[in-house]
């Protein structure tokens, strides 16, 4: 496990406080390699990403979503099985999962949808007016009169 240590951008940088923060959580919560289940992140648009989780196995009342504290949580926990059923090989997985996803100023779940075995979540950056770059125009300076003496 590899290990940072993040205290000089605490001592360097003001205002920073939750970048900082961001990166403790993400590199904390870094599992080692943790494969399962598998899933996509893609950018579909200018302010457009889809998550596409591999959920084979599961039905929609088995999967959670939930957007909390800046991160997107889906979570997958089977049902138990009826009846007395006998594998001689099993090799889908239906252990239960939780994936975490920090997620950016302004950017939130607008819908999901099970597809093929798929959970797509789709999300969109809404970045508020306020905070969108605006020109400024620059005024012309009043002439200054010549001093009289």
């Amino acid at each position: 496990m590899r290990s940072y240590d993040l205290s000089p951008l605490y001592r360097s940088t003001v205002g920073f406080d939750r970048l900082a923060n961001m990166l403790d959580t993400v590199l904390s919560n870094d599992t080692g390699g943790q494969t399962y289940p598998p899933y996509n992140i893609e950018k579909t648009g200018d302010n457009a990403y889809r998550i596409t989780v591999a959920v084979a196995g599961f039905t929609e009342a088995e999967l959670e979503i939930e957007a909390r504290d800046g991160q997107l949580v889906i979570s997958g926990k089977k049902a138990p099985e009826d009846g007395d059923r006998r594998y001689l090989h099993r090799g889908i997985a239906t252990r239960a999962f939780e994936r975490r996803f920090q997620l950016a100023d302004h950017v939130r779940a607008t819908g999901a949808v099970t597809e093929n075995g798929l959970l797509h979540v789709d999300l969109v950056r809404e970045v508020p007016e306020e905070l969108k770059p605006r020109r400024i125009e620059i005024a012309t300076a009043p002439a200054l009169e010549p001093a009289a003496n």
